[in-house]
């Protein structure tokens, strides 16, 4: 399962620890996103990372240029394996954190993490899209981004399962990742999320890595919730292979 990322969207140190204590090994890292990382600061991150766990850094960097770059290179310090940004921050602010990323970790002798980008959040929809002024579909917005992300160097984006496809029309290295929250096993209540497919449908779509939160999270037993999310990836896979 080093495709599932677990969410750990919890409010201490301690919960988060007890959590990746009871997951690790079984997945294949964890993310950390703003409420977490509010609560409890860096100090967790650089915790996790000390055990070889791998951190996703959910924190959507999006400010001016100069900001984002000092905020990238403090992220590969932390050791994470992955961060992003918002790609509707435009290409300098996408150009300086990359190369913020990619010289920290060269000139400190680190390991350099992903970067990659957010297009469209999983809880927006067309409504959405319309109130911020853009007149798009979601697909062509999400296209357009990552299209974006790619010419600025980073390394994939965080995108909708929905919008798989129109990624890969458009960026044509088959290393950009794709990054895809707005996964919810059948029998879970979409909550927030608008556009969400189950963890079969996004692994079959083409996804790199599903991020996981409150289905594993609100289950009564964790452990057991994420290995029923197993089974269903690799039926996908075994589903794939047999089409």
């Amino acid at each position: 399962m080093d495709q599932l990322l677990v969410a750990l969207d919890v409010d201490s140190t301690a919960d988060a620890h007890a959590l990746a204590d009871r997951l690790r090994g079984v997945v294949g890292g964890f993310k950390i996103g703003s409420r977490l990382f509010t609560s409890e600061g860096p100090r967790l991150v650089q915790e996790l990372a000390a055990r070889a766990d791998r951190v996703f850094l959910d924190l959507k960097f999006h400010d001016i240029p100069n900001t984002v770059a000092g905020a990238a290179a403090a992220a590969v310090r932390l050791g994470v394996s992955l961060f992003n940004v918002h790609a509707a921050g435009g290409g300098e602010m996408l150009r300086r954190a990359a190369a913020a990323t990619a010289e920290t970790a060269a000139r400190e002798g680190l390991p350099r993490p992903k970067l990659i980008a957010v297009t469209v959040l999983t809880s927006s929809d067309a409504g959405v899209l319309a109130e911020i002024g853009v007149g798009d579909t979601l697909a062509a917005q999400v296209a357009r981004l990552a299209r974006l992300a790619d010419a600025c160097g980073l390394d994939g984006v965080v995108a909708s399962p929905h919008e798989i496809a129109p990624v890969r029309a458009v960026v044509e290295r088959p290393e950009f990742l794709i990054v895809t929250p707005g996964v919810r096993p059948h029998n879970v209540a979409h909550d927030d999320q608008r556009r969400v497919l189950t963890p079969a449908e996004a692994v079959r779509a083409g996804a790199d890595y599903l991020v996981i939160g409150r289905a594993v999270l609100n289950a009564p037993d964790p452990l057991r919730a994420v290995r029923e999310i197993g089974e269903e990836m690799m039926r996908a896979d075994v589903g794939s292979l047999q089409a």
